[in-house]
Order: structure tokens, then C-alpha cells, then sequence
């Protein structure tokens, strides 16, 4: 079964995103880009920005699902406020094309690409580059496009685990289970 992933990173400067294709279990790198709104001094605006330009990826990729990175809280509330406001409007533009959605918080999308919860952007870039095959001169000199494609491939990850997260307790466990997969 084919399918389109589409991530985004939200952002009301800089939104980043990432196009997947999932064919046969297997995630191939599609696009990637920002959506820059520096010029843009009007927040409401900004917004209007990001649903016309999420409305019109959906129109070009037809994507099957969105991955959305959650808005993480920092010191400043105000930028929380309109993060979150940058990612409901992303949001709604998949639920007006029927668009089913998945939010992943910053620490499991780094964590499921780079196996560490703490990685920094350039890292979640490499990483990516060399999971999906990306030569890194095409990659934005902006992360959040990166940023964007971790979301995507995150739930990649998430939607197609061989084993359900859920069955093991830890390694232990799985070893005690698993006694015929455990070289001695």
C-alpha cells in the first residue's frame, strides 16, 4: 500500500516541512522546504500564510496523513501562545481536506532519528540525510525543513514498528521472550 506522509515543523517565522512516500514499508524522500514569513510583521497574517501555503502542499502531494511537531514551552509564553496558534492553523487546514493527524513531541521525534532525546538540529539533518538517502547540498541552509521531514519519518516509524511499542517492558524482557533471537 502506497502512502503520503507530510510533515511539518510550525513555526510563525519559518515553517519547515517534509514530503514522505511509504511504499511496501519503506519511507522514500520526496521534498522538502520552509515557508518563510520574516517579511511578515502582522501575526495574524502570518497565519493566513501558513494555511494557504499548508492548503497548497496538500493540493500538490495529496498527502494521506500530516505529522505535526507539538509546540514545546519555553521561557516565554507569548512565543508558546503563537507557536501554538502557527500549528493549530496547520492543523486545520489537513482536517479541511480530511486529513487524519498526529502530533509527536520535539524529544520523541529526535529520539525515534537519532536515538537521543537532546540531539541538535544538524544532527536530526545528518541523520536524516543518511537514513533517506538525501545528498545534504540540497538540504535549506534553514533546519526547519529537516525539522519538518524528522516529523514525517517519525511516524513513519511510529505507523510501521514491527513490534508493538507497548510489548516489551525493556531489553530484559525482550530477551526473555525472544530466547531464539539471542546469539550465545
Amino acid at each position: 500500500m502506497e502512502r503520503i506522509i507530510l510533515g511539518i515543523d510550525p513555526g510563525t517565522t519559518v515553517m519547515g516541512y517534509g514530503i514522505l512516500k511509504v511504499e511496501n514499508k519503506k519511507a522514500y524522500f520526496v521534498d522538502l522546504g520552509i515557508v518563510n514569513m520574516r517579511n511578515i510583521k502582522n501575526h495574524y497574517l502570518s497565519l493566513k500564510k501558513i494555511f494557504e501555503e499548508v492548503t497548497l502542499l496538500i493540493e500538490k502531494y495529496l498527502p494521506d496523513e500530516l505529522a505535526i511537531e507539538a509546540p514545546f514551552f519555553e521561557k516565554n509564553v507569548q512565543s508558546m501562545l503563537k507557536l501554538g496558534r502557527a500549528q493549530g492553523v496547520a492543523i486545520t487546514a489537513a482536517i479541511t481536506h480530511d486529513i487524519p493527524i498526529s502530533e509527536y513531541a520535539p524529544l520523541k521525534i529526535k529520539m525515534a532519528i537519532t536515538g537521543q532525546g537532546r540531539a541538535s538540529k544538524e544532527q536530526v539533518a545528518d541523520m536524516l540525510c543518511r537514513i533517506l538517502k538525501i545528498p545534504h547540498e540540497i538540504l535549506p541552509k534553514e533546519l526547519d525543513a529537516t525539522d519538518g521531514l524528522a516529523a514525517a519519518y517519525c511516524h513513519f516509524l511510529q505507523t510501521n514498528s514491527v513490534v508493538p511499542a507497548a510489548k516489551y517492558k525493556n531489553w530484559k524482557d525482550f530477551i526473555n521472550k525472544n530466547q531464539e533471537k539471542v546469539k550465545k
